[in-house]
């Protein structure tokens, strides 16, 4: 909910003065404003007012037709928000934004309901490219590779300092302002007519990514990481929890391959997913220095079984066609001096998309939750599979005790921008009709009403362990990172213990609730210093 409440002072002192692009609404309803008739007259009205804004026009919902603060209650503001949206649709137009207030309070404290501002404009609700491609960042703490982004997508020399990676940070109110997808928490793309990238003036407005959207023929999105080793919980989520395409692996040149490197270069190898190397600070460090570290990423990259690539000896269409497959393409970049940027833009602009799952049903599993005044519950991921479109019906779960719940989406967002459906690989905001926001859980998944999802409690991996002090053994209590899940499980070796190095089968079993997993999704446990991946071989 918006604190500053000038923006609706202000469109209701413009509203009653002149009207033009902005009309008043206590309430809309399905059941009145639907009706046949009322609706082609609203529509008409709601074109008219667009146009009278030169393709934008704002509704103030909740106040009465003198401008008055009447106030709704949060589910008639739902309401109210469905039938706009349905208007606007008739009328090709779209929500573009929503902010809400409180009315006020009455005598004995309790609140009046909500009013709000609602941006309406012209065109069609977008509809993304299928070439959109999802890349993970990984690296040590002030390994750059923030930095590095926050460079590729603006287009802005770093000072120095760090300066661009502030332009990547998450604000809180951007939650509460819209259906963000802050999962990517940096986008940039490529237009078939323009020579050069399209990138952000200023990320942090919501206009400026949903440009960004709608103007790129190829959209390259970036999922955050965290570089700190305490937190590497929460780097394996990111790297296996959502649909990456690439993993992009930064290795500061002041400073060299670290531990923790080597830690997130094994996990995103483990994963299968292909990945590129950018040595960052080259502008820091002399070019004895510099070719050192690069000795010392081949080395590391030869010991983990693969093949390093130098892209500038060998050129970006050659790292294009052999990356994957143990193959490593790796490049020298710096975000202050520009070194590598272009090479980089190029290779995002070539890079193919790699193929979805064969599964053609939706599902989606859930990274993150958080709820929308005015709209609701708001779950956030990774398209793994198939479409989801507005007005489609799902299931949501497993709950704790295995059981699905009935939702229904009411709206997409991707970006900041209102997508009419969402493919495999795209990351959106679902708002959901049916589930109090307190209900959803990380590690979810939405699927197909129709589907008749199984939970899963337990089941049978292959499993390597990369890491442990002794043995692995039967009682053994890891976290297990499937998807977006993060549960403790309890393993039960086959032959009785794994050592380092061992390949084995092992049951698995969830220590405290059943998930929807199946046959061939990869995962990665870890416990102390002891880490490891799996593949799920049977759900029976």
């Amino acid at each position: 909910m918006s604190a500053d409440r000038s923006a609706l002072r202000r469109a209701i002192e413009r509203g009653e003065r002149d009207g033009g692009a902005i009309e008043f609404k206590e309430r809309l309803t399905r059941e009145v404003h639907l009706a046949d008739g009322r609706m082609e007259s609203l529509v008409a009205q709601l074109r008219h007012r667009v146009l009278s804004g030169d393709g934008e026009a704002t509704y103030v919902l909740g106040v009465t037709d003198d401008g008055g603060l009447a106030g709704i209650a949060p589910e008639t503001f739902s309401e109210t928000m469905d039938v706009l949206s349905l208007l606007a649709e008739e009328a090709d137009a779209h929500i573009a934004d929503v902010e809400t207030w409180s009315a006020g309070a009455d005598g004995n404290g309790d609140d009046e309901g909500l009013v709000g501002l609602a941006t309406v404009r012209e065109g069609g609700m977008f509809e993304a490219d299928d070439d959109h491609l999802v890349i993970g960042t990984a690296g040590h703490v002030d390994h750059g590779k923030s930095t590095l982004v926050g460079t590729l997508v603006t287009g802005r020399a770093d000072d120095g300092q760090g300066g661009t990676r502030g332009f990547l940070d998450v604000q809180p109110h951007e939650v509460e302002r819209g259906l963000s997808a802050d999962l990517s928490y940096a986008v940039y793309g490529f237009a078939d007519d323009a020579d050069e990238p399209v990138r952000m003036d200023n990320p942090h407005r919501k206009s400026d990514r949903a440009r960004i959207v709608e103007e790129a023929d190829r959209l390259v999105s970036f999922v955050d990481t965290v570089g700190h080793e305490p937190w590497l919980r929460t780097t394996i989520r990111g790297l296996v929890g959502q649909k990456l395409d690439y993993g992009l692996l930064a290795v500061a040149a002041d400073d060299g391959p670290t531990e923790t490197t080597r830690e997130h270069l094994g996990i995103l190898l483990a994963t299968e997913l292909p990945t590129l190397v950018a040595v960052t600070k080259t502008d820091a460090v002399s070019d004895e220095r510099l070719a050192a570290v690069e000795r010392e990423v081949e080395s590391m990259l030869r010991d983990a079984g693969q093949t390093p690539l130098l892209v500038d000896r060998y050129g970006v269409d050659v790292a294009v066609a052999e990356v994957g497959e143990g193959v490593v393409p790796l490049l020298r970049t710096s975000a202050v001096s520009g070194e590598g940027i272009d090479t980089l833009d190029r290779l995002f602009e070539s890079l193919p998309k790699r193929a979805t799952p064969e599964r053609e049903a939706f599902r989606m599993y859930i990274d993150r939750s958080y709820k929308v005044t005015g709209v609701g519950a708001v779950a956030s991921g990774t398209v793994n599979s198939g479409t989801v479109e507005a007005g489609d019906e799902l299931l949501l779960g497993p709950m704790a005790d295995g059981s699905f719940r009935e939702v229904e989406v009411r709206s997409i967002e991707m970006h900041y921008h209102r997508v009419d459906k969402a493919t495999a690989g795209r990351i959106v905001g679902i708002a959901l009709k049916g589930v109090d926001e307190s209900e959803i859980e990380r590690g979810m998944a939405l699927v197909p009403r129709e589907s008749d999802p199984e939970p899963v409690r337990e089941f049978e991996a292959e499993v390597m362990v990369l890491n442990h002090p002794t043995r692995i053994q039967e009682g053994y209590e890891p976290v297990v990172h499937l998807e977006t899940l993060s549960e403790a499980a309890v393993f039960d070796p086959a032959e009785g213990r794994l050592l380092p190095g061992d390949t084995g089968h092992a049951r698995v079993r969830f220590k405290f609730r059943p998930y929807l997993i199946e046959e061939g999704q990869r995962f990665v446990f870890r416990e102390g210093s002891s880490k490891g991946v799996g593949t799920v071989r049977d759900v029976e």
